[in-house]
């Protein structure tokens, strides 16, 4: 693969090509069949070139909380990334920029700089400059003998680069990078930030992938680090979680940087985002909503217990903290010890602690503290009012929690009102991208205000669906239109690795021995809107045959055997064993009337009449659901746009999502019975109570090993 990508580089290397023509929203495709292959590439050789690919996740954060946005940027500016690699970080910025800004690059590998050129030009941006060569020995982006500065600069370089001053004197550095301190000879990490510093213009923002290292390593490092942050240019850092890297497993950080505000910064603002990720094949990968947690909290600033604050500095330039910046020195992000009671186990009792911490239920359902739990006879404890399997019931049926499941219902049912119009008015040449990222923020911001919910949990849901199924619907939608969108495409087998004919795909009607399917329409939604009469015939056809099947079992189990009744027509062994009709009509017509065989002629009838049954039911079903296909295939042409946007925008999307919500709504209930049902099961048994209990099984095992005649000492 990397050989054939190479080859395909070679030909966007070629200076006289012109690829200045535009480029349409099919581009998007192109993009993430690129980043699975710069994924690979990057996992298969980019641990020997020391710089890892960017995940598109990451670049998307770093484009958002730098502050791009079509509302802060025009034609005039400008971007750059000094080790831009194939250059999707910089194209994140781009996109966040909503136009077309003026982009440039410099990357060492001269492999990787086609590479970067190439996704240029697939992305529309045939005029980017992206050039190769060493970025801190010879910087090719310069105005006269200075660097020349941008608007915004990012960048991933190398973790840790051993080699960063190769062909470099930093004490006689030409562009006087290296002001605040000479890294260390050994790691390059805050040579790269220093030149990215140099490069921002005088009210830029920049953000740069670094290892948690330079956070707090000592020495040469700790003097830079202590001007980085005197300096007021360092707005905040953002701890990623591990593993998130191609080519490397180690955690790393986003360093934002802010010129423009840098004199009146009161301090840096920290967000420890370790756990929010989710695993993806051997990686971990940011979801849809850590990725807007991350943004939302980082933009506003917000205090979050246990992931973000602002650390002012003077709390930083404290000797016990002396400018050092490792996140958990400021942000406690483990989760709280669950403490063991010691007087609850002596003595009983749930102590009052334990629910207290559970404030966040009790604020919305107090009542339901109070139906659950009593004094346990003393004070700081107490017990169950009731048996712990009606707990659940109890909770679902309060008049507390019904009333909050109906405001949370209520909040859905008013975003989906609204969505659905939203949903309804998409047509051809619709743009998806803005359709979702609509629908998404509007579901987020109604959320926020649910209690106990987590907003971005819902969130994520409708992410999660719109990347299973929603987006394939709305890009088809918007190439095709909904009538044409919605009509059935023929199936046909592949061959697979084994040279084979395959079916690649399940359908969803057949016609003849061909099988159709709608991408749009799935058939059972058609069907449970226009043919459900049909639909139950052949279900109750399923029930009836499923009872035959089991009768079947039954029968022959009960007769198999040596002796058994029918044990003259079993084949096989075991769980293969099976009675062919055949099998069964030869040894009725050997044994046909003669009195010594009658038992088993009875028997033999008996299980001959169930397989006509089953053979009757199978040629009905077969029948019934050739007609419903008929009637399928001949539904699909006559339906109106009306009638498909409301099986898809209602019976498909929105029924979906709803269940989602639903579920949200049912982990509420099910994380507080858990941690009752926990508490109570922790503390059910005192101590005393366990030592009479062990006294009494001590006498039984004795008085049992009396009776058998055994004595220990």
């Amino acid at each position: 693969m990397v050989d054939r990508l190479t080859n395909l580089i070679g030909i966007f290397q070629k200076p006289e090509l012109d690829f200045s023509r535009n480029r349409a929203e099919h581009d998007d495709i192109l993009g993430d069949a690129y980043e699975y292959l710069m994924r690979h590439f990057a996992t298969e050789s980019g641990k020997s070139k020391g710089q890892f690919y960017t995940p598109s996740e990451v670049s998307r954060v770093i484009a958002k909380v730098i502050g791009i946005s079509p509302q802060n940027t025009k034609a005039s500016t400008t971007a750059y990334d000094p080790t831009c690699g194939s250059g999707s970080l910089l194209l994140k910025v781009a996109a966040g920029a909503g136009k077309h800004i003026t982009l440039e690059g410099q990357e060492k590998d001269v492999t990787t700089a086609g590479l970067a050129r190439m996704n240029m030009i697939l992305h529309d941006f045939p005029t980017a400059n992206i050039l190769s060569g060493n970025t801190l020995a010879a910087p090719k982006f310069k105005d006269g003998e200075q660097l020349r500065t941008y608007d915004y600069v990012v960048a991933n370089p190398p973790f840790s680069d051993k080699t960063w001053s190769t062909g470099l004197t930093p004490s006689k550095d030409p562009f006087q990078r290296f002001a605040w301190g000479e890294p260390p000879t050994k790691q390059g990490d805050y040579a790269y930030l220093l030149h990215i510093i140099r490069s921002m213009k005088s009210a830029a923002k920049g953000a740069c992938i670094l290892p948690h290292g330079v956070l707090f390593r000592g020495n040469a490092e700790a003097v830079i680090r202590q001007q980085l942050v005197r300096s007021g240019i360092l707005k905040g850092i953002i701890g990623l979680p591990a593993n998130l890297f191609y080519g490397t497993g180690i955690p790393a950080c986003i360093v934002v940087l802010d010129k423009e505000n840098a004199a009146a910064r009161k301090g840096v603002f920290m967000i420890d985002a370790n756990k929010g990720f989710i695993k993806d094949g051997p990686k971990n990968r940011l979801r849809e909503q850590d990725i807007h947690k991350i943004v939302d909290t980082f933009n506003r600033q917000a205090d979050v217990p246990r992931y973000s604050r602002l650390v002012p500095f003077d709390e930083i330039a404290d000797p016990k903290n002396d400018f050092n910046l490792n996140l958990p020195r400021y942000i406690d992000s483990s989760e709280p010890e669950d403490i063991q009671d010691i007087d609850g186990h002596l003595r009983g009792g749930i102590p009052e602690r334990d629910l207290d911490a559970l404030a966040g239920y009790w604020k919305v359902l107090p009542a339901v503290r109070a139906a659950l739990f009593e004094s346990a006879g003393r004070p700081g404890y107490a017990r169950l009012k009731l048996p712990l399997p009606e707990v659940k019931s109890a909770i679902f049926g309060h008049a507390e929690f019904t009333a909050f499941n109906q405001t949370a219902t209520k909040l859905f049912d008013d975003w989906r009102e609204a969505a659905t119009k939203q949903l309804t008015a998409f047509d051809k040449d619709g743009h998806p991208k803005a359709l979702i990222e609509t629908i998404a923020e509007s579901l987020l911001e109604t959320f926020k205000a649910a209690p106990l919910l987590d907003a971005y949990d819902i969130y994520q849901r409708l992410m999660d669906y719109w990347a299973e199924t929603m987006q394939d619907d709305a890009y088809l939608i918007s190439a095709d239109g909904w009538v044409k969108g919605a009509q059935t495409r023929e199936i046909v087998q592949v061959k697979n690795k084994d040279n084979k004919l395959v079916w690649p795909e399940e359908h969803d009607y057949l016609k003849g021995k061909r099988r159709f399917k709608s991408d749009l329409v799935p058939a059972p939604i058609l069907v449970a809107r226009y043919f459900v009469v049909e639909r139950d015939a052949i279900e109750a056809l399923d029930n009836q045959l499923a009872t035959l099947e089991q009768q079947l079992d039954e029968m022959r189990e009960e007769n198999s055997g040596e002796e058994g009744l029918l044990a003259e027509v079993i084949e096989g062994e075991g769980d293969k064993q099976k009675i062919t009709a055949k099998s069964v009509k030869d040894r009725l017509k050997e044994i046909g009337t003669d009195p010594n065989f009658a038992d088993e002629q009875k028997a033999l009838q008996a299980y001959q009449d169930l397989l006509d049954k089953q053979s009757d039911a199978k040629g009905w079903r077969k029948k019934t659901q050739e007609d419903l296909d008929a009637k399928i295939d001949g539904k699909y042409p006559k339906l109106t746009e009306a009638e498909i946007k409301t099986m898809v925008v209602d019976n498909k999307w929105m029924a979906r999502l709803s269940v989602a919500v639903q579920g949200e709504l049912n982990r509420v209930s099910q994380n507080l019975t858990g941690r009752i049902r926990e508490l109570a099961e922790r503390y059910a048994t005192p101590l005393p109570k366990l030592s009479d209990e062990v006294g009494t099984f001590t006498v039984r095992v004795e008085d049992h090993l009396r009776r058998m005649g055994a004595s220990w000492i």
